[in-house]
């Protein structure tokens, strides 16, 4: 439904289709959930490893447990912020002309795959493994230290990199 001339100086004329054709308020949305989610599930999947080191140096396996079942979640929830960001590229108005085979997307999705991997495969495993070092009391756990360390700061470069490539869209 095209909305008169006198339906654009209304308040609600965006909720409707536009001239173009498309939903340009369906991208707005998808675009604006896919940024919440970025900031409320991707940015505590790569600050919770560095609490977890805190409670590794003081010896805390609770706390240790605690961040890697937190990580863990958090990683998984992250998948929301690629699947409202492919809502946002299929609703995205015809003149921004984004794709798949747009550089800064598919890289995006390419580096964020990797730092989701590190931090499932490599940096929540070794969260766990520490926890349980501490329970038992094991000497171990300083190697556990590095390798989250090393790990979470890799995937947390990574997902740097994915908000500077989604900033400039070279």
């Amino acid at each position: 439904m095209i909305w008169p001339e006198w339906g654009r100086m209304m308040i609600l004329p965006r909720l409707v289709w536009t001239v173009g054709g498309y939903i340009e308020p369906m991208f707005d949305v998808m675009t604006a959930i896919h940024v919440l989610v970025a900031v409320f599930a991707v940015g505590p999947m790569a600050i919770l490893p560095m609490i977890a080191l805190r409670g590794i140096r003081e010896k805390q396996a609770p706390l240790v447990d605690s961040m890697a079942r937190s990580t863990f979640v958090f990683s998984l929830v992250s998948l929301a912020v690629v699947i409202f960001g492919f809502g946002a590229l299929g609703t995205a108005p015809e003149q921004r002309d984004w794709s798949f085979g747009s550089l800064w997307i598919w890289l995006s999705i390419v580096l964020y795959l990797v730092a989701l991997g590190l931090m499932l495969g490599l940096v929540v495993p070794t969260m766990r493994a520490a926890a349980d070092g501490l329970r038992s009391a094991a000497d171990s756990v300083q190697s556990g230290y590095s390798k989250v360390a090393a790990g979470s700061g890799v995937a947390t470069l990574l997902l740097v990199a994915v908000v500077v490539l989604m900033v400039t869209k070279p």
